[in-house]
């Protein structure tokens, strides 16, 4: 891959999409674009047909998609996978007919049956249930690995997906509504703290184990699916470690100062029970995540406090 290629990063200014960036122009890539949502609606298939068509990239990464927690997902199902699959399906689609060279479909583990054997393979895919709270968005993204699957499999191009554990870091999103649950955890954390250590409820027994992967490491591992030929069409990104909910719970605790009470409520749902990535298949080729967790947090902790003042106040 030429530093000069022209690479159409889908979602720049997201989490995912703005570390990619990073990533990319700190290797010395100089021909990268991007567009706000303001400016293309990815929902919008004829505007994006004529983006691609116009900018003629050579490479596309989507980091783009409607995302968030338990609760998000449950509230709002539909825009979960029509959206999802409006964004994706008119980048793929459009970057196929336009001749695209190589696609980097970002997905998420979720995709995985609720109760397949941990850690996950990526031949699990499609061999059982998936988790109720966030099937809508899992089916949406099923559809875009298959999607590039059916690409490669047919025409031979280099379409692929890349399907990171639960990601967090610099950019993340920290309104409680909408919020994933380790940035949801650092500001109900620092806020607590800030009025006097109150008492922190949080959803559920504190008993599911959940992975997590620093963003940074997240976008050098599509630097890494760009740099090289990846042989499959479906690669798992991770840190191949987990943790249980109560103690990310109290590692963020001791991160942000907070003194105060942890209280369960066992009436909101757990969710899957463990989603553990088997990374096996990205570490063979050469890739392996760096950030440990703890670290990671507090990057992302000190991110969190550098920008409080542009944050949504929502809570």
């Amino acid at each position: 891959m030429n530093t000069n290629s022209k690479i159409y990063i889908a979602g720049h200014q997201g989490m995912v999409g703005s570390a990619v960036w990073r990533a990319l122009t700190a290797k010395g890539y100089t021909n990268l674009i991007g567009v706000s949502s303001t400016e293309l609606d990815l929902r919008n298939q004829k505007a994006v047909f004529n983006y691609i068509a116009t900018e003629s990239p050579i490479v596309i990464i989507d980091a783009a998609a409607r995302v968030g927690g338990i609760l998000a997902n449950m509230n709002s199902p539909y825009e979960f996978i029509m959206q999802n699959m409006q964004i994706q399906n008119n980048l793929i689609d459009s970057a196929f007919q336009s001749g695209v060279e190589k696609f980097i479909f970002l997905g998420s583990s979720c995709i995985y049956p609720k109760l397949a054997p941990q850690p996950l393979k990526e031949e699990y895919l499609l061999t059982g249930a998936l988790e109720s709270t966030n099937e809508w968005y899992a089916i949406a993204k099923i559809a875009g690995v298959k999607a590039c699957e059916a690409i490669r499999k047919q025409y031979g191009k280099e379409y692929f997906s890349l399907m990171p554990t639960n990601l967090y870091g610099s950019n993340d999103n920290f309104d409680l509504n909408s919020s994933h649950v380790l940035p949801a955890m650092i500001r109900k954390f620092h806020e607590a703290k800030e009025n006097n250590n109150a008492t922190v409820t949080l959803w559920g027994s504190g008993t599911p184990r959940r992975e997590f992967l620093y963003v940074e490491d997240m976008a050098e591992a599509v630097v890494f699916a760009l740099e090289n030929k990846l042989p499959d069409s479906l690669y798992n990104v991770g840190s191949g470690v987990d943790l249980t909910i109560k103690q990310l719970a109290e590692t963020i605790q001791k991160i942000t100062g907070h003194q105060g009470a942890i209280i369960w409520d066992n009436t909101k749902p757990d969710g899957t029970p463990r989603k553990l990535m088997d990374v096996s298949k990205m570490n063979a080729l050469g890739w392996k995540h760096r950030v440990a967790l703890e670290e990671g947090i507090q990057k992302t902790y000190q991110w969190f406090l550098d920008n409080i003042q542009y944050l949504n106040k929502t809570t």
